[in-house]
Formats: structure tokens, C-alpha cells, sequence
């Protein structure tokens, strides 16, 4: 960990870069209240350094890997080791056009200073889970460095791999939760914080398979679903295959909507307190079942240009309708939405 003094202008300059970083993180963070604004915030951009690194297409698996390792390093209380050692091993690596996420990478110090700025029990809550998700990228980099890029085997290693990119993320929100939880809403969320992570992370696997493999050279479809309908992974995106393809995304899909009740129990657990709404969560979600609709009714274009993605009118709709009610009847949202768009939905209304 770095011992520099913290300032509230590294907690503006997470603010600042989140929105460049993920539009839907900064829907959720948006929605929040302090201090769990900031405290999801800081924690989402480490595990952001984390998931650029593993993603790198141009960093070899051994030199990811070693990156990976070495953030764990700095983020481990125990461990004396610098950051700025990290900055060091990471520079040569940083792309000359590489976005936010990369300026995100390139600033770790700023965003470790505003961590250590946060109170106490709000780091206890979220570093295991973080560390988890380091360690976890590390191992599957690992795990697949003959293989030039993530090819995911079966639908069991594509959830194992979800859980670390995604679960472990659940987890630390519910860890932050859970300090002013009842004993019984602490049960509920760690029954259901997985299906909520899972939920977010099968879609975002369903849409962005185009993406994921022109830019990153990952094919996280399981392999087995893939030859069950004779498409090569390396040939995803191929239009010849487009059909054949479709047919996996909505198996993927159809495994992503298992985890939509279990979901939708999780945000029922989920207290108000210490910042906490339900607007933060329940968008995100919504937006999932939006997307999944859209899957299913035209997974063939996810590998086509424009790919699959609800609209910007449904997704202002769908916050604004937590502007007007704070704590609407989700299940009829849910089955609204299921149905078609939801900015439709209130016109029609």
C-alpha cells in the first residue's frame, strides 16, 4: 500500500474518470448517496486497473500475469511492496491511445490515495474481494497463455471466470451492505449476491462477443456450445457462422434469465443505509432484462456492426421512473420491460 497523504481531489478525480470508464458504473454511482457513492466508486475503478490489464491484448500472458500479480502486491496491507514498482512494470505497456481505462491504469496512485482515504470498515469490506478479483484475472491468464486470448471451455469455467469478474464485485457490495444489515437481510443478500453478479456479467459475455474477440481476442462462448454447433472459436465471428453463433448467445441468454429471480431477491434485501438506494441497483438490473430481451429477438446482431443494446430513450425511462418513485413495484417493471422497451411502455401509459 503507498502511505501518501490522501485529498479530496483524488476522490473527484475517481468521480471524474468512472464516467469514462463504464456508463452503466456511473449510472449506479450517480444514484448512490454518500459516502457509498465513493466508497462503490474507488473500489469499482481498482478492479478496473485489474480487468484492463487482463484484457491487454497487446501484453503477452506471462507479462499480464506478472502485472496481475504484482497489483496484488500493492494492494495487499501486509506486503511492503511500492506501487510505485507497479507504475514502473506497467509503463512500457501503456498504449499511447488507450482511453480511459488506460489513463485509469497509469493513475493507480491516485485512485490507492483516495482508497486509503475511505474509512476504515469500508476498506476492511471490499479489499478481499478486490484481491480475489486480481488473483482470480492472474489465474486465467494463466491458465490460457498457450492459447493467445481467453478461450472459455465450458459453461462451468465461463461462470467460474464471471465470478471473478463479476461475483467478486457482488460480493464487496454486499460486504459494504452488510455492516448495517439485520442478520436475516445480511442471509438473504449472501444468498442472492451471486445470481445478481451473474445476471450482469452473462449479458455483458452475450453482447459483447464481436468485441471481446476483434479487440481483445477473448471468445468467452464455452467451447463445447461452439462445436456443438461446428463453429471453430476462432472463426466467432465469421458471417458464415452468424446463425450457428446466435444460437450460443442464446443459450448464454437463457442462462443468464435462471439468475433473474434470485436477483431480484437480492435487491429486496438490500438496505437503505449509509448511502445506499434501491434506484443504484435495480437500474442495472433492469437494464439487464431490457438488454436480454433484445438478445433474444436479435442475437444475430450482436456480430454484426451496431451490435445489441437498448436505447438511450429506454434508459433514461427507466431511471427516470425511480426519479418520480423511489421505490417502485419492481416486478411490474420487470414484466414491462420484458415485453418491450420501456420508454414504448410509458407512452403507452
Amino acid at each position: 500500500m503507498i502511505a501518501d497523504t490522501p485529498t479530496g481531489s483524488e476522490r473527484e478525480w475517481c468521480h471524474e474518470a468512472l464516467d469514462g470508464t463504464s456508463r452503466t458504473f456511473a449510472i449506479t454511482v450517480d444514484l448512490l448517496d454518500e459516502p457509498m457513492a465513493t466508497q462503490i466508486c474507488v473500489s469499482y475503478l481498482l478492479c478496473r486497473i485489474a480487468d484492463t490489464i487482463e484484457d491487454a491484448g497487446h501484453i503477452p500472458p506471462n507479462v499480464q500475469s506478472t502485472l496481475l500479480r504484482n497489483y496484488d502486491r500493492v494492494l495487499d496491507p501486509d506486503d511492503d511492496h511500492a506501487v510505485e514498482a507497479f507504475e514502473h512494470a506497467v509503463e512500457p505497456w501503456l498504449p499511447d491511445d488507450g482511453g480511459e481505462d488506460w489513463r485509469v491504469v497509469a493513475n493507480a496512485p491516485r485512485v490507492l490515495r483516495a482508497f486509503e482515504s475511505l474509512a476504515p470498515d469500508a476498506r476492511a469490506a471490499v479489499l478481499d474481494p478486490i484481491r480475489e478479483l486480481v488473483s482470480g484475472m492472474a489465474l486465467f491468464v494463466e491458465r490460457h497463455a498457450d492459447t493467445d486470448g481467453l478461450r472459455i471451455e465450458t459453461i462451468e469455467e465461463l461462470e467460474e471466470y464471471c465470478w471473478y469478474a463479476a461475483g467478486t464485485v457482488g460480493t464487496l457490495v454486499t460486504n459494504l451492505l452488510a455492516r448495517d444489515a439485520t442478520p436475516e437481510r445480511t442471509r438473504k443478500l449472501r444468498e442472492t449476491d451471486r445470481s445478481f453478479s451473474l445476471l450482469l456479467q452473462l449479458v455483458n459475455v452475450a453482447k459483447d462477443v464481436s468485441d471481446d474477440y476483434r479487440e481483445e481476442n477473448n471468445v468467452y462462448l464455452p467451447t463445447e456450445w461452439l462445436r456443438a454447433e461446428d463453429v471453430d472459436p476462432e472463426n466467432v465471428c465469421e458471417p458464415s457462422n452468424t446463425q450457428s453463433v446466435a444460437r450460443v448467445i442464446r443459450r448464454v441468454t437463457d442462462r443468464a434469465e435462471s439468475y433473474a429471480d434470485d436477483a431480484r431477491r437480492y435487491l429486496a434485501a438490500a438496505p437503505e443505509t449509509n448511502g445506499n438506494t434501491l434506484a443504484a441497483w435495480a437500474v442495472p438490473y433492469l437494464l439487464a432484462i431490457g438488454t436480454l430481451r433484445e438478445l433474444d429477438a436479435h442475437a444475430e446482431d450482436v456480430l454484426r456492426e451496431g451490435g445489441v443494446k437498448i436505447s438511450r430513450a429506454e434508459v433514461l425511462a427507466i431511471v427516470g421512473q425511480f426519479a418520480a418513485d423511489d421505490n417502485p413495484p419492481l416486478e411490474r417493471l420487470r414484466t414491462e420491460i420484458e415485453a418491450q422497451p420501456y420508454d414504448l411502455a410509458v407512452a403507452e401509459s
